[in-house]
């Protein structure tokens, strides 16, 4: 009853915000008016607002925006012992700083470190935290840009992404963040610069007790898909998660924006009803993931979950199985990666279901644009698979898809699968590396093992950055990488993205016929998540075989 509870309150605010929320996001991005402070921003930076790019120049633009955050990080942390509020800390090593800029430039914000014991609060609010703000605008850039490619007039030209990427940050993250920030602190969730704490513990112990600007960092965290915590507990620590109702705020939080988008996307393209097929395929597929992972925590296989009841290790009692099976279904759904439980701890079923959600591509509902845009390559294909059962030359909103288009779109699926199997390959086949992880990264041996690293390079790849808390990733090796994984499964789908929506932004729609796939109707939506299942399938089985399912038979 409780689960149902939950459950249903999170798809009744999500109903709730969907239209606004897509639609405020459709007229940021579709307005020709500058605001004032934006058309400051263009000036300082010599940008003109008026002039669009190709889908190449939007590319570089793309690149050479992500790898200037990297190297900025990078220095933001080596710098660290000179910065005001850094807490006495020294800088990280060189590899471990590579491995976090990346992660955090990637929206991806996997931790190899512990957060508090590592990082000072300026380096996490002015390196991290800004880039919390910058990779979430950018996922929303390449999504819209994919949006104008599909409407129905012929363009050569996609936008500009410096316009795009300012008015994703200025119009939609920052007022978005500042309200949850507000209602964050309202619940509880600490905003400070204090010094840490020390106490002294009824033992006579002493507890270093550390603050920082928490609730700031917590909402953009939330609402950009990022994941990163400011503590090493992340959201099952009281300070950024105080309350089981605060859970649930957080997870309608990280839902809001890729629910919302398809109605963005809709309005875009002209046809609202393609942008509610493609919810409805999310709103399933999420939907059945969580009944899933909820049915197999509560069933509790095995002596000690069935002597307490259910699968309580590793969760948060101030949530419960549903509170922490909730979030974690959310979590990895998304590309957020924040956790108010450890996976690890999960059963092995349960914890394969968090991994099956990574693997489907994050786009059930995905992460901040980037999961629209991998739901719409997934629409391709299933469009062009359905072309090839009636034997029609395929076409999308009337743009007619050739090889050129299937082939991009096919690439780019199989970019994060690719990474994932040649970095479990080289992890356990190379004599060297081999030894490394097993003897310094996983905790656990045979298939539990297996699964701690299958799911850090799924997390890496798909730019999830939630782990499984029983592997130790701060050494050379996997802080590279992870950080090589993170940073291709990025860069590499966007790149084919924005390379597609060029070909398609210069084909005019053709008018439908009476042999036209009609691609919002109910009958599409289950042909969009079988295809979505099947790729995942045919890619990932013999992997979660030798891991959460050899476990859990």
């Amino acid at each position: 009853m409780l689960f149902a509870a939950q459950l249903g309150t999170i798809a009744l605010a999500l109903a709730i915000i969907h239209r606004p929320l897509g639609h405020a996001m459709a007229l940021a991005y579709t307005s020709r008016r500058h605001l004032r402070l934006e058309r400051w921003l263009y000036r300082a930076t010599g940008v003109d607002p008026d002039a669009e790019q190709s889908a190449g120049a939007y590319a570089r633009s793309v690149i050479v925006f992500s790898l200037i955050g990297i190297v900025l990080v990078v220095a933001i942390q080596l710098a660290q012992p000179a910065l005001p509020w850094s807490n006495g800390l020294a800088a990280p090593r060189l590899d471990l700083a590579l491995n976090t800029a990346i992660s955090f430039v990637t929206n991806t914000n996997w931790q190899s470190y512990s957060p508090e014991l590592t990082l000072g609060y300026t380096a996490q609010a002015l390196g991290l935290a800004v880039q919390n703000f910058l990779s979430a605008a950018v996922g929303l850039a390449v999504a819209v840009a994919l949006f104008r490619a599909l409407a129905p007039a012929a363009r050569e030209t996609l936008g500009s992404f410096w316009v795009d990427l300012t008015r994703g940050t200025l119009r939609i993250l920052l007022p978005l963040s500042f309200a949850a920030a507000v209602v964050l602190l309202i619940g509880g969730v600490v905003q400070n610069l204090s010094a840490p704490l020390e106490l002294t513990t009824l033992t006579g112990g002493t507890q270093s007790i550390p603050g920082g600007p928490v609730a700031s960092q917590e909402a953009i965290k939330l609402i950009g898909t990022n994941g990163g915590g400011f503590f090493n507990a992340n959201s099952s620590h009281p300070f950024e998660n105080p309350s089981a109702a605060t859970s649930l705020l957080q997870i309608v939080l990280f839902l809001a924006i890729p629910f919302s988008l398809p109605r963005t996307f809709g309005e875009i393209v002209g046809q609202p009803r393609q942008g509610r097929a493609i919810v409805g395929a999310m709103a399933i597929m999420a939907t059945v993931s969580v009944v899933l992972m909820t049915a197999a925590e509560l069933a509790a296989p095995g002596s000690a979950p069935a002597a307490a009841g259910a699968a309580l290790e590793g969760k948060e009692l101030r949530f419960g199985i549903p509170g922490s099976t909730l979030y974690a279904s959310a979590t990895t759904l998304t590309s957020t990666g924040s956790v108010n439980s450890m996976h690890s701890s999960y059963t092995a079923f349960g914890g394969g279901m968090a991994m099956l959600n990574m693997m489907l591509g994050e786009v059930a509902p995905g992460g901040v644009g980037s999961g629209m845009y991998g739901m719409l390559l997934l629409a391709i294909i299933a469009v062009f698979l359905a072309g090839l059962m009636i034997g029609r030359t395929p076409e999308y909103l009337g743009k007619q898809l050739g090889p050129r288009e299937m082939g991009l779109a096919s690439a780019a699926v199989i970019v994060s699968p690719a990474l994932v199997l040649i970095g479990m390959a080289l992890s356990l086949a190379v004599a060297g590396l081999r030894e490394s992880v097993i003897g310094e990264s996983l905790l656990s041996d045979g298939a539990h093992g297996f699964s701690e690293l299958l799911y850090a390079f799924t997390s890496a790849a798909n730019n999830n950055g939630s782990a499984f808390a029983g592997l130790t990733a701060n050494t050379l090796w996997l802080n590279l990488a992870l950080g090589v994984a993170m940073l291709i499964g990025r860069l590499a789908p966007i790149v084919l993205v924005l390379m597609l929506a060029g070909s398609l932004a210069a084909r005019r729609a053709l008018p439908e016929t009476s042999g036209t796939l009609p691609t919002h109707t109910p009958l599409f939506t289950g042909l969009l998540i079988g295809t979505t299942l099947i790729i995942s399938a045919l890619t990932y089985a013999p992997a979660l075989a030798l891991g959460p399912l050899a476990e859990g038979l």
